[in-house]
């Protein structure tokens, strides 16, 4: 049984979860009380020098960001907040689903900690039930012949102070707390996140979205479910939500047929 909570110990030790990781030697764990955002710090220090296998953590971020530029909310003692640095091989495009990979180390992480019946929506949401439990954003910069990727992770471990402002995204906030009895110790929780974050990686690395692309369909929240696309935040097509392509594109099969949709400004709602 993993460790439990102490509510004496809100912070992150790096110490500590080192202790719990088996890929010790390939992370290098910095916590930090606050930051603006462990993405753009963790970019910036990677222009910098940083090198691949650093994660920053932080207990508050001040301009902690979701996808699409939306804000996250989070107070210290109710989330973990993360993001790390990996290199990959290639060009950037070979990287285009690499979000729904990291989803997928998710899943296994939280299972390894109790938590079972967690799914993924396309392209970047952790859900359980019909409620929004994290997310997932992926920012990526040219590292000469390689590619560097930032991959941050937010999740709820108790419910946000502010649901109605959480609430502005399309799906209701859930929390760890509403799904186990007793919370995982968040520091052994950030060492199964990231030694299945780095296993991922590399097959990843070595095969592309495609050496995940079962794993991520068997997670699939809305596999075979009408849903509507919306681009700019307007209603765009509806179909059956299909799965992801060897790509990680959104298959959505439509009355003409089947179609492939890209991220970028893209959401997926249920219709």
């Amino acid at each position: 049984m993993p460790p439990m909570s102490d509510p004496r110990s809100p912070l992150i030790d790096p110490l500590r979860v080192r202790a719990f990781l088996e890929a010790a030697g390939r992370v290098d764990i910095l916590a930090e009380g606050e930051c603006a955002s462990t993405n753009t710090v963790l970019l910036q220090r990677a222009k910098e020098g940083a090198p691949p296998g650093t994660v920053l953590v932080a207990d508050r971020q001040t301009a902690g960001r979701g996808s699409r530029g939306r804000a996250w909310v989070a107070s210290p003692e109710a989330s973990l907040t993360f993001s790390i640095l990996w290199e990959f091989s290639g060009v950037m495009a070979r990287l285009s689903g690499l979000s729904l990979a990291a989803g997928v180390a998710v899943v296994r992480a939280l299972a390894h900690c109790g938590v079972e019946g967690v799914t993924l929506k396309w392209p970047n949401d952790i859900l359980h039930g019909e409620g929004k439990l994290g997310g997932i954003l992926v920012e990526l910069a040219a590292a000469g012949e390689a590619v560097h990727a930032v991959v941050g992770i937010g999740l709820n471990l108790r419910l946000p102070e502010n649901v109605d402002q959480a609430g502005i995204a399309a799906l209701p906030p859930t929390a760890l707390e509403r799904i186990v009895a007793i919370l995982p110790e968040r520091n052994f929780l950030l060492a199964a996140l990231l030694d299945r974050l780095v296993r991922v990686f590399d097959r990843f690395d070595a095969e592309g979205f495609p050496g995940l692309q079962e794993a991520w369909q068997s997670c699939n929240a809305w596999r075979d479910k009408p849903v509507r696309v919306l681009r700019d935040g307007h209603a765009g097509k509806e179909g059956i939500c299909v799965g992801a392509d060897a790509d990680g594109a959104l298959l959505l099969r439509t009355a003409n047929g089947l179609e492939r949709c890209l991220s970028g400004d893209v959401s997926l709602r249920p219709r």
